[in-house]
């Protein structure tokens, strides 16, 4: 018979997957993290979205902090046979992270290089379509806060704001609407600031807490980012 804090455990994590999701949708967690963020409206801040599912996020935070929005382009490293799990990630310079997890995933060296080749290839054919009509904006002597819809294993995020870094921000901030505990604390020696609505213990996707969490295309980010939409 399992023990009374096994008993304890799954009844906790019964109640957790029973609950209601946090979020109704991306608008709704970028105008709760904008509320959250609200000490830095009127300091003219660069909101950078982290696509594809960021963007739209970005742009409405963007509006409510009197900001302007702009992409960071990043790239998570799939493991063999499963691209959804992160272990590691690559920005648009080439630097990448890996993750510790990465040999138990399959990953060895010459696999991390194929596909660290094949992912910046990815980000040079979405920096020439995101940001075609325009320049991207530079992030130096900035407020900058990278949005993200939600961290698993942060692995693209910590490229990110190692991106951002080396651009010599002002202050770089980390805004997102949930993330574990763990993955919270692996990003933040790369910011100055994170801020995450909820870490909760139970973590096993970052749609499980949104009650609508669709795809975000290519052509949506576009029309987003496009001059005639403030982008």
């Amino acid at each position: 018979m399992p023990t009374a804090s096994r008993q304890r455990g799954a009844q906790l994590r019964e109640r957790f997957l029973t609950a209601n999701n946090m979020f109704a949708d991306r608008k709704d967690a970028a105008e709760k993290l904008a509320s959250a963020l609200s000490n830095y409206k009127g300091q003219n801040p660069l909101i950078l979205g982290i696509p594809r599912g960021a963007v739209p996020m970005a742009c409405v935070i963007a509006e409510r902090l009197e900001g302007e929005v702009d992409v960071v382009l990043v790239r998570k490293l799939g493991a063999p046979g499963n691209p959804e799990y992160a272990i590691g990630s690559v920005d648009e310079s080439g630097w990448s992270y890996v993750s510790p997890d990465a040999p138990a995933a399959g990953a060895d060296e010459s696999y991390i290089a194929a596909e660290k080749a094949r992912q910046l290839e990815t980000i040079k054919v979405r920096r020439e379509m995101f940001t075609a009509h325009r320049e991207s904006i530079d992030p130096e002597g900035r407020m900058v806060i990278v949005v993200d819809d939600g961290l698993a294993t942060g692995a693209t995020m910590i490229a990110a704001l190692h991106a951002l870094r080396a651009r010599k921000p002002q202050r770089l901030i980390c805004a997102v609407p949930v993330a574990p505990p763990e993955t919270v604390e692996r990003v933040q020696p790369y910011c100055d600031e994170i801020v995450c609505l909820d870490a909760p213990q139970f973590f096993y996707a970052v749609g499980q807490f949104y009650s609508d969490f669709p795809q975000v295309s290519d052509e949506e980010v576009v029309e987003l980012l496009s001059p005639r939409n403030g982008g």
